[in-house]
């Protein structure tokens, strides 16, 4: 039988020491939080407005975005280098994080 004050521990090879599970699942969620920045290295986060800093051809569309370009309500895909986005006519538009700055 167990009592509220077990916990069960796992050992941490990166550290070499059993820590609990808690611990362990708190610094594994935090570990795989990405993040996204820009290009000149501000931290991007869901929701946030963008401006372009480089003219991009979007494939598909027929359609060029120009520099300085204003990109709202942006989400973070997951990947450390895309950002999904809207624009007018354009659906499902993904940008490389490398050719925006948060405004």
């Amino acid at each position: 039988m167990r009592t509220q004050t077990d916990e069960d521990y796992v050992y941490d090879e990166a550290s070499g020491e059993w820590v609990s599970a808690a611990d362990a699942q708190a610094a594994t969620a935090q570990n795989e939080a990405v993040e996204v920045r820009d290009a000149v290295g501000n931290l991007l986060a869901d929701g946030d407005q963008v401006t372009l800093i480089k003219d991009l051809t979007v494939k598909g569309a027929g359609q060029t975005l120009k520099r300085g370009t204003l990109i709202k309500s942006i989400r973070l895909t997951g990947d450390a280098q895309e950002i999904d986005c809207r624009f007018n006519g354009i659906k499902g538009l993904v940008l490389r994080a490398e050719f925006v700055r948060k405004r």
